[in-house]
């Protein structure tokens, strides 16, 4: 008997690798990982790429019209990046918040990452491992009720702050701080930022952007955008440390929130050709009564009064449909939704992309070199041109001189105070003043204000007064406004943005309004869905090219809705949600491929730029959750433990003392 079966086992020797290929199909990536495993032959054999692109396409569940992923040759590398090289294994939970924890960002280098939260505190980790606290303030100290935002300078040697100060229910006050990380987290600026959903964000390595809202009549409101110098110690009172930068004109209750700022790749005739915007906007009124405990970051239009508008100003949806390129998209979209549930499919967990978003994939594979080397020489050359003309503050003309054209992106709205739109403004090359004018002298100033109280007495008796502005008609002022180039309306609530790290995509966390809503009431917006749609917008044409609905859940309503961060990098999308879940999907193929349990709402999340094996999720559970994939515990930790599925208990130990001992607030 033993000697039959020898002689079958040699048989297999002969067999030929067609025979062998064949029988291989049949096995699952386990088994066909073990069969390589008997000798070279069969190693040799189980590494072969048409096995695994059929293994790849049926485990992972992937349309068989998409191909590989761009600059990538080797399905059974892509296979291997999807189970093994994606951030899966919840090594470390950090627990020195003592409430809610709002943002989380990491360093462009990769080497720390900061988180904020609703026990007032800012706190920045060195992201190796095991991770292990840098820097932590306190910014109750300076009035603020919580912190609510981060994000570090391209340089990494500064690090922007946003926060939400102490004040009634209704308050929309916020301030922005920047700290050094190089001087032992020294205080560099403060700076004043209404609403505080605005955030602020860098527009250079030095310069940083805020906003200020005014009220101008009932419902009609400015908001204007300011650049400020991160650094603002100064030796004359005539040097500037902030100028304006644009100023926008706010309708039905509406303002300018969550600035980002992206390098501008749109051509110039893409730019002219965008639609400018006219908007009609507000006052607020009495407060409304205080909210119960609020989760999340709480909305910024809480001063509004909801029954203080008539109902008599009426819009629909119709009055400022889609372009019809979205529309068919979305059509498209919708009718291979309609498709899976006749099939019984699960069509929530993959991202839809378009056919010019795949096109673009492969033009961008096909130039990948090319462009680079181009991107870098046209920047480098535009930043010389302006340097020679620089005779004052050097340093900052130069950091702005090396600036490419950059492209403001805010959410705003025009129907409503909820944010359903994205607004783009296209910013030229900006200069600094070198020095503020100091103006008429003071007996200068004291005769000028006789010569006006004379001129309006004079005006007064012959009753040619000039009549004050009409805010409520918006083309009467609208020279005092600057214009956006171009609105993208989503219908529905954003609540988060991502760019990709080649800032030619927007991702949009967003709750979409019902279909053929009408809006009779500004200040009454319709009711948002449970379920958080995910859009992806080309910031060179101005086109949505992706979308995912009904992706993950949201379940606050309009008045209490809060911002869901989400992160992109090159290859992975990842956003938070209110069902205790984080979540990724791949970029490229678009399905889901894991979620992040917490035990409360997950606010946000955040890649390691130089590791996309590394995520980061916040919660209001108050936890920190550091995921890695299985191939960075390997090269981080002894093959033993690497291999375990949980955190071996000497490790979890370790891990609690130092959260304990690196608490700010113990």
């Amino acid at each position: 008997m033993d000697s039959s079966n020898s002689e079958a086992d040699k048989l297999w020797n002969y067999a030929p690798d067609i025979i062998l290929l064949d029988v291989f199909q049949y096995l699952d990536a386990t088994e066909l990982l073990k069969a390589g495993k008997v000798c070279r032959r069969w190693n040799r054999l189980s590494m072969d790429e048409m096995l695994w692109k059929a293994l790849f396409y049926k485990d992972f569940k992937i349309d068989r019209n998409i191909g590989i992923m761009p600059n990538k040759t080797s399905w059974l590398g892509e296979y291997k990046r999807l189970t093994y090289e994606t951030p899966m294994v919840n090594y470390e939970t950090l627990r020195s918040h003592s409430h809610q924890v709002l943002h989380v960002s990491f360093a462009h280098n990769g080497s720390m990452f900061a988180t904020t939260s609703k026990d007032g505190y800012i706190i920045v980790w060195e992201s190796k491992f095991p991770v292990q606290m840098k820097f932590h303030r306190d910014m109750k100290s300076f009035s603020w009720q919580y912190t609510q935002f981060s994000q570090f300078n391209q340089s990494d040697t500064l690090l922007l702050v946003s926060g939400v100060h102490f004040g009634a229910a209704n308050s929309t006050s916020g301030e922005i701080a920047v700290f050094s990380l190089q001087d032992g987290f020294e205080l560099q600026c403060r700076v004043k930022n209404k609403p505080y959903d605005i955030f602020g964000t860098w527009y250079s390595d030095r310069m940083l952007l805020s906003g200020d809202l005014r009220w101008l009549a009932h419902l009609v409101s400015s908001s204007g955008i300011w650049l400020n110098k991160a650094s603002q110690e100064t030796a004359s009172e005539h040097t500037p440390i902030m100028t304006q930068l644009c100023r926008f004109y706010n309708t039905n209750g509406s303002s300018v929130r969550a600035i980002m700022v992206a390098n501008c790749l749109i051509p110039d005739d893409t730019a002219a050709a965008a639609a400018a915007i006219s908007c009609q906007a507000a006052e607020p009124t009495a407060p409304s009564p205080p909210h119960h405990h609020e989760r999340g970051n709480p909305p910024s239009h809480r001063d509004l009064d909801r029954r203080s508008c008539s109902s008599k100003h009426s819009m629909h949806d119709d009055d400022k449909p889609p372009c019809e390129s979205r529309r068919q998209f979305v059509e498209e979209y919708n009718n291979l939704v309609d498709a899976a549930i006749m099939s019984g499919q699960d069509y929530t967990s993959s991202i839809f992309y378009s056919n010019n978003y795949r096109q673009v994939e492969k033009e961008k594979e096909a130039s990948h070199s090319d462009s680079d080397s181009e991107g870098t020489s046209e920047e480098i050359e535009g930043g010389d041109s302006e340097t020679s003309e620089l005779s004052v503050d050097i340093e900052i003309e130069e950091d702005l001189a090396r600036q490419p054209e950059k492209l403001l992106i805010f959410t705003t709205g025009s129907k409503t105070y909820s944010p359903h739109q994205i607004g783009l403004k296209r910013i030229k090359r900006v200069t600094f003043p070198r020095v503020l004018d100091p103006g008429p002298s003071l007996s200068e100033r004291i005769e000028e204000r006789r010569r006006k109280k004379e001129l309006l007495r004079a005006r007064r008796e012959n009753s040619s007064l000039e009549p004050d502005p009409d805010w409520l008609n918006f083309k009467s002022v609208s020279d005092k406004f600057d214009t956006v180039d171009h609105i993208v309306d989503l219908h529905g609530h954003i609540i988060g943005m991502g760019l990709s790290p080649d800032h030619r995509y927007l991702y949009v966390n967003s709750r979409p309004w019902p279909r053929g809503y009408e809006i009779k009431n500004p200040l009454d917006p319709p009711p948002i869905a449970q379920e958080i749609d995910l859009h992806v917008i080309d910031l060179v044409t101005l086109q949505e090219v992706g979308t995912m609905l009904r992706s993950h859940k949201a379940y606050t309503p309009n008045n209490e809705c809060f911002f869901i961060f989400l992160d992109v990098c090159d290859e992975y999308v990842a956003s938070g949600a209110e069902d205790k879940n984080g979540y990724l999907w791949d970029r490229h193929y678009g399905m889901c491929l894991a979620k992040y349990p917490h035990q409360d709402v997950v606010n946000s999340v955040a890649f390691n730029p130089r590791d996309s094996g590394m995520l980061v999720t916040t919660s209001d559970d108050s936890t920190i959750k550091v995921w890695r994939s299985h191939a960075s515990l390997r090269r981080l930790l002894p093959a033993p433990i690497a291999d375990c599925q949980h955190m071996p208990k000497a490790v979890r130990v370790a891990q609690n003392k130092a959260n304990r001992s690196a608490r700010p607030n113990s």
